[in-house]
């Protein structure tokens, strides 16, 4: 795992080094969006603007008192750790408010709970927000919760244990906000990620040249036919576009009223309606977005070598 490495105890708190060791797997050059850190905040319920997370420090030998305290301020820790997760990710990632960077990440820590009983309980839950630094506008924003707990053994806790149980779960609830807020932001602004529409970044591999998608040929001379029971402005596409249904796959076609609304395949933009791509058998989310329309989203399930066709009506 990547991330923070070394766990340091010194005197009646758990101390954890934020210093990062590279992931092997990570983008060989970063991608074009950058982040700056913003405000984080402590908003726990229980604990907050101390270091205390959690009780059961008699529990861990090392320890002489009931708390379990860390060495520094919990948002310090975090941040390192969405820090570490996003620069893994192949973002640049500024620490500067000042600096100029295309997003600014904010986050408030809701939770941050340590008990160390029989079984010991973890509880940490961080409200992430991301905003276009341009325009200051909420472009993903979202509550990441990891919740678990484990048997330390017959042997029980010291506190390098806890360090390490600590670390391993802000690490995990950090890769899951960085998850979502990549894949939220190569839908939405794929040129920032070098990215064709409707291909996904895979670890450990750097992609020189992939296909391009099919763009939609002109329309006939002749008018077009129209999808029974659709409002007149969805048409159906020209017979002579290149995506079909296969032997190992189906042909989804997507159509918008109004058209040209960006067409998004489990979170993945694909193109402007009309859209025929060819996608993977099973279930996929389809959701289309146009400015000054509502956002449309439905579930399809699409079946190996036959064609799907969808019509998703847009409101104001």
């Amino acid at each position: 795992m990547g991330g923070m490495v070394g766990v340091f105890n010194r005197g009646d708190v758990i101390e954890v080094s934020t210093k990062h060791r590279p992931n092997p797997n990570a983008p060989l050059t970063k991608y074009a969006a950058t982040i700056r850190l913003g405000k984080f905040t402590d908003d726990r319920k229980v604990g907050a603007g101390t270091r205390t997370i959690g009780t059961g420090g008699g529990n861990v030998a090392g320890l002489t008192t009931n708390d379990i305290t860390i060495s520094q301020d919990v948002t310090a820790l975090v941040a390192a750790t969405m820090r570490n997760r996003l620069d893994d990710a192949g973002f640049t990632v500024f620490e500067d408010r000042a600096a100029n960077a295309t997003f600014e990440l904010s986050a408030s820590v809701k939770d941050m709970t340590l008990n160390v009983k029989i079984r010991d309980e973890i509880l940490i839950g961080i409200e992430l927000t991301m905003r276009e630094v341009a325009s200051g506008k909420v472009v993903w924003s979202g509550l990441v919760i990891e919740k678990n707990d484990r048997f330390a053994g017959v042997a029980g806790n010291n506190r390098a244990d806890v360090a390490e149980y600590l670390r391993n779960s802000l690490w995990t609830v950090a890769g899951k906000g960085t998850d979502a807020i990549s894949s939220s932001l190569m839908a939405a602004r794929p040129e920032l990620f070098n990215l064709t529409p409707g291909t996904r970044p895979v670890p450990g591999v750097t992609v020189y040249v992939a296909p391009t998608l099919s763009v939609p040929a002109p329309a006939a001379a002749a008018p077009a036919p129209v999808y029974q029971g659709a409002p007149a402005a969805v048409t159906a596409p020209p017979s002579s576009y290149t995506p079909r249904a296969t032997a190992t796959t189906g042909l989804l076609v997507v159509n918008t009223s109004p058209g040209r609304a960006k067409v998004y395949v489990d979170g993945v933009y694909f193109g402007l309606s009309p859209l025929r791509v060819e996608v993977d058998p099973g279930v996929h989310a389809v959701s289309v977005k146009l400015e000054g329309y509502k956002m449309a989203t439905e579930k399809v399930s699409v079946r190996r070598g036959d064609n799907t066709e969808m019509e998703l009506p847009l409101e104001r």
